[in-house]
């Protein structure tokens, strides 16, 4: 048994020995073809093999000349293009990358503490200085992602902008007070997480982004359409309503904020709303309509007809506008129909009523052909009470 361990023992001396001569062999090897220029893919990939064995990932040397392998290409691409000769885009962008990755994990082991429990970092300010010259790229391939619609390259390009704010290799830089793009930076993160439908992705950098005066609208937007959603319906409230408060002209914001307080039945808070938006902007169409549609939804129907009726005065091409007056006339006519007794003059409103209804529903129809939901059936009672046999057969089969 003794005799085996013993074996054992050698063989894995004899093959730590190895692994650390090929290292240091494939090393010098490195370094030349840095000199030389050539063949470093070659040398990248060699080196990489090296780290996937985790008895080397504290090598220093290892990462060291690894990250100049990958810089040499780096700049041997910039070289090329600043001289508009033929090179690959999207290698330079991701080498740029990669620069980063690489630096970010000889740090890590750079900062480690040796035999003795000292730390004695070695590389921290050389490589920072290199890499700072080199981080504008990190944004500038974002947003060449971006462009390209490539979103998931975008956000890991920004991301990694941003994360060197956080990482002790770049400490003396600062970047989170003095870097005056992060929060651009975090802005693309959060668009190109929303594009993706990734909910992490979006609200990850969401808070830097809100510092961005420049995009916080679509900030706002975006937020907004994530909250929804996620179910997050307080959130979702409330960032509508510091939107439309902020940007009450943005086409986003007040038609959800209506359409939220009408599908939850507070119509006196959706009439709050567009009122204090008229003080603004009275002659507005969008909040004009809105609140012809909060009158009716109260049942306020008169108010609601006169709205409408200026409204068609000035554009008589918005289908929904038909719809709000006719549904006014309709509603009126049905309401005071449901009185047990009526008078004559009751009557008559409520004939008077359906044959208003029927001229601005008809006129919605044929904006609207495709919204039978909206028009088939208040034209079927329309036409039943006004004794309409042909038109009520048409409607009748439509319905059916």
């Amino acid at each position: 048994m003794k005799m085996r361990k013993y074996i054992c023992l050698f063989f894995a001396l004899m093959l730590f020995a190895v692994n650390s001569y090929a290292q240091k062999k494939e090393i010098i090897t490195a370094e030349d073809r840095i000199k030389s220029g050539k063949d470093l893919e070659k040398s990248e990939n060699e080196l990489k093999k090296f780290l996937t064995d985790s008895a080397n990932m504290s090598n220093k040397k290892l990462w060291f000349t690894l990250f100049n392998v990958v810089r040499k290409q780096y700049e041997q691409g910039n070289e090329k293009l600043y001289l508009k000769e033929n090179y690959d885009t999207v290698k330079l962008f991701q080498k740029n990358l990669e620069m980063f990755d690489l630096a970010i994990s000889l740090d890590s082991v750079d900062a480690l503490p040796n035999k003795k429990g000292k730390v004695k970092i070695s590389y921290r300010e050389n490589n920072a200085e290199i890499l700072n010259h080199y981080r504008p790229n990190l944004f500038y391939g974002g947003l060449f992602y971006i462009r390209k619609q490539n979103y998931a390259d975008g956000y890991k390009f920004m991301d990694a902008y941003l994360n060197c704010g956080n990482q002790p290799l770049f400490s003396k830089y600062n970047y989170l007070e003095k870097d005056p793009n992060m929060p651009t930076a975090a802005y693309w993160t959060v668009y190109c997480g929303y594009k993706m439908h990734d909910t992490e992705k979006t609200l990850h950098h969401a808070s830097f982004a809100l510092k961005d005066s420049m995009h916080y609208k679509y900030m706002l937007q975006y937020l907004a359409e994530t909250y929804k959603a996620e179910g997050e319906t307080t959130k979702y409230l409330e960032t509508l309503t510091e939107g439309f408060k902020k940007y009450p002209s943005f086409p986003f914001f007040f038609p959800r904020l209506m359409q939220y307080y009408g599908e939850i039945g507070q119509n006196e808070k959706a009439l709050d709303i567009v009122n204090n938006a008229l003080k603004n902007d009275s002659t507005n169409e969008l909040f004009l309509f809105a609140k012809s549609t909060a009158l009716l939804n109260l049942g306020r129907f008169e108010d609601c007809i006169n709205i409408c009726e200026n409204l068609l005065a000035h554009n008589d091409s918005i289908a929904d506008i038909y719809l709000n007056i006719g549904s006014a006339y309709f509603n009126r006519a049905v309401k005071l129909d449901k009185i047990t007794r009526l008078t004559k003059k009751q009557k008559n409103q409520v004939i008077k009523d359906y044959t208003m209804a029927r001229k601005y529903m008809e006129k919605y129809r044929a904006l609207a052909p495709e919204q039978k939901e909206k028009w088939a059936f208040p034209l079927y009672t329309i036409y039943l009470n006004l004794n309409l046999g042909k038109e009520f057969d048409e409607i009748d089969k439509i319905i059916r």
